[in-house]
């Protein structure tokens, strides 16, 4: 059995490689999950031991094909739970995330089987995010931009938010900028900051929260949905 810290430092490094890098450094870990390098380290460390990462030093680690598969269960749960919640339970989707955080160590497989099955299997989470089946396997999607590098006069729909904070996430929803959304891309600021039109008016948004949508353009979720 794995410690929920555990489980947390093997999800976090999942998503750092998600986002291209090859291996993980310490900082990078420390940073993601606002903890000290010695204690990265640490904890490193133990999960080479278990066969769950491949540490080099000064390159930092990368998940063995065993840690990839508990990262796609940790993520199964997590974000069935995020669907749940917010289909089952009225929960507000800015809302899920930490939630689903707290719960996702203590759910078995066949709770996530009964959870898939009452929402009829879906295949993203309430922020776009993809739900591993009961097989583990990470369902086909558009390929997407980042908002953060479209151009003035794009028209996109929003498929998907990484890396959800409550705080990034009450920003977006306030913003009126969520998956399924279409926006307008209507300036960008020399120092970052992106313009885009929504059903709630313009909205500027840093860069830093940009990067953070992925998107595809309206034409092409047009003819996805046709």
């Amino acid at each position: 059995m794995l410690s929920a810290v555990m489980e947390d430092y093997i999800k976090a490094i999942y998503a750092i490689e998600s986002d291209g890098e090859e291996r993980v450094a310490t900082s990078a870990l420390a940073d993601y999950l606002d903890v000290t390098a010695p204690t990265v380290s640490s904890m490193l460390k133990k999960l080479e031991e278990r066969g769950l990462v491949d540490r080099e030093e000064y390159k930092g680690v990368t998940l063995t094909d065993e840690g990839e598969v508990v990262a796609l269960e940790i993520l199964r749960h997590h974000r069935l739970l995020e669907a749940f919640l917010t289909e089952q339970l009225d929960y507000d989707w800015a809302d899920v995330h930490e939630e689903a955080d707290r719960l996702e160590h203590h759910v078995s497989d066949e709770l996530a089987a009964r959870i898939a099955e009452a929402l009829d299997n879906p295949g993203v989470d309430p922020h776009g995010d993809p739900i591993p089946d009961a097989d583990l396997s990470l369902p086909e999607g558009d390929e997407t931009t980042r908002l953060a590098a479209a151009e003035t006069g794009d028209r996109v729909v929003v498929r998907r938010i990484r890396h959800q904070g409550d705080e990034e996430l009450r920003y977006l929803a306030k913003a009126g900028i969520r998956p399924g959304v279409e926006v307008a891309v209507v300036g960008i600021a020399p120092f970052g900051m992106v313009t885009v039109e929504t059903g709630a008016g313009e909205q500027s948004l840093p860069e830093e929260i940009a990067g953070l949508i992925e998107v595809v353009p309206a034409a092409a979720a047009d003819g996805a949905e046709a």
